[in-house]
C-alpha cells in the first residue's frame, strides 16, 4: 500500500509537462561557468559558482519531481523498488556517463596531467573528495568535481524518497538546507581552505534543497506555486540577496576567509530557487525571447557537454604551448598582434571553439545515445 496521503494522490498525477524555458536557464547557468573560467585572468567576481549553483537547484527540482512521481507510479506493485531504481538509474546512465567517461579515456590516452595519475578518483566520481581531503585542485579536470557531487546526490536521494512518507520530505529537505550551511560555518570556524566546504556533496545541499522544495510545491501545492512564482518581484529579491553576497566578497580583504564563504552559495541558491522558478511557471517579454530563442534553447541542451570540454579548449592556468588551441591562437596574433589583448575576441574565440567541440559532441554521441531514454520511461 502506498504511503502518499490519498489527497497527495490525487494531485501527484504524472506530469509530462516539458518546461520550455529551462533550456535557457540552462545556458544562462553554463554561460556564467564560461565567463568565468575562460576570462580567469580578468574575472575578479565568482560568477561561475552562481552558474554552479543554478544547475544544483535545477538538479534538485528535476530528480525531485521525477522520483517523486515514480515513487507513486511504481511503490503499489510487487517489485516496485526495483523498478524505480532501474528506470531512473539507467536513464542517468545514458546521459551522463558516456561522454563523461570518453573524455576520461582520451585524457589518459594523451596522457593529459593529472589523469593517469588521478585516474580512479575520475572514474569513481570522488574527485571532490580528493580535492577536500588533499586540499589540492586537480588541475585541468577541476570542474569534475561539480559532477561528482550530482552524482553522489543521485546515489543516496532515490533511497531517501521511495522510503521517507511524502509528507515529511519538505521537513527533510530543509534540514538539508540547515545542515548543508552549519557544515559550512564548522568548515569555515575550524579553519579548512575555503574550497573545502565548496566541494562536497553534504555542503551542497542547500541548492539541492531549494530544489526539491520547489518540485514538491510544483506537485502538491500547485496554487503556491503558481502564486509564489508567477511574482517577477521575488526574482529581483533573490538577485538583490546574490547582489549582497557578491558584494560582500568585493568588500572584503580575503574573500576566502569572510564569513560569505558559508553563505555565497544559500544567496545564489535563493537567487536561482526565484529564478528557475518564475521560468517554470513562463516569463514574458525580454525575458521570454532570452530563454525560448533558437540559440538560446540550443546552446541549453548542449550545456552538459559546454561544461564537460570547456577546460580542454582552453585554460588560463594550464593550457600548455603544445595545446592546438593555444598554437591556433597564436598563428593568428602573429597575423594580428592588436588582437591578443582583446579579451572579446579571445572569449568570443573560445567560446566557439567550445561550441564547435561541443556540437560535434551532441550529434555523434549524446544524441544518438540519448534517444535510447525512450524505452526505459517513467
Amino acid at each position: 500500500m502506498s504511503t502518499t496521503p490519498i489527497h497527495l494522490q490525487e494531485v501527484a498525477k504524472k506530469q509530462e509537462t516539458y518546461f520550455n524555458q529551462l533550456d535557457g536557464i540552462r545556458f544562462f547557468a553554463v554561460f556564467l561557468v564560461l565567463y568565468d573560467h575562460l576570462l580567469a585572468g580578468f574575472n575578479t567576481l565568482p560568477i561561475g559558482p552562481i552558474g554552479v549553483t543554478i544547475f544544483f537547484v535545477l538538479s534538485g527540482f528535476l530528480i525531485t519531481r521525477i522520483l517523486i512521481e515514480s515513487k507513486n507510479q511504481y511503490k503499489p506493485r510487487e517489485d516496485g523498488f526495483k523498478t524505480y531504481l532501474k528506470k531512473f538509474y539507467i536513464r542517468r546512465t545514458i546521459r551522463i556517463f558516456p561522454i563523461y567517461y570518453l573524455t576520461i579515456f582520451l585524457l589518459v590516452v594523451f596522457n593529459v596531467p593529472p589523469a593517469r595519475e588521478k585516474f580512479w578518483w575520475l572514474v569513481t566520481y570522488t574527485s571532490n573528495i580528493y580535492i577536500a581531503h588533499h586540499e589540492h585542485w586537480l588541475g585541468v579536470v577541476d570542474h569534475f568535481w561539480s559532477l561528482a557531487v550530482e552524482e553522489q546526490f543521485y546515489i543516496f536521494f532515490p533511497f531517501i524518497v521511495f522510503f521517507i512518507p511524502n509528507r515529511h520530505l519538505p521537513k527533510l529537505l530543509v534540514g538539508f538546507i540547515i545542515g548543508s550551511v552549519l557544515l559550512r560555518l564548522y568548515y569555515f570556524l575550524t579553519g579548512a581552505p575555503w574550497f573545502v566546504a565548496y566541494v562536497l556533496m553534504p555542503t551542497s545541499l542547500d541548492a539541492f534543497g531549494l530544489g526539491g522544495l520547489m518540485a514538491y510545491m510544483y506537485i502538491y501545492q500547485r496554487e503556491l506555486f503558481d502564486s509564489t512564482f508567477k511574482r517577477g518581484s521575488l526574482v529581483w529579491l533573490g538577485l538583490a540577496i546574490l547582489g549582497g553576497s557578491l558584494l560582500w566578497y568585493h568588500l572584503s580583504p580575503d574573500p576566502h576567509l569572510s564569513l560569505n564563504s558559508v553563505f555565497e552559495r544559500l544567496a545564489g541558491s535563493i537567487f536561482a530557487f526565484f529564478l528557475i522558478g518564475k521560468a517554470i511557471t513562463g516569463y514574458s517579454g525580454v525575458m521570454k525571447w532570452l530563454l525560448e530563442n533558437p540559440v538560446s534553447v540550443y546552446l541549453g541542451r548542449i550545456s552538459y557537454g559546454l561544461y564537460l570540454y570547456h577546460n580542454f579548449v582552453f585554460n588560463h592556468y594550464h593550457i600548455t604551448p603544445t595545446h592546438p588551441v593555444y598554437r591556433f591562437m597564436h598563428r593568428i596574433y602573429r597575423s594580428f598582434p592588436s588582437l591578443e589583448e582583446n579579451l572579446v575576441f579571445n572569449f568570443a574565440t573560445y567560446i566557439v571553439l567550445t561550441i564547435f567541440v561541443a556540437t560535434l559532441s551532441w550529434y555523434i554521441i549524446e544524441k544518438p545515445i540519448n534517444n535510447l531514454k525512450s524505452r526505459f520511461k517513467y
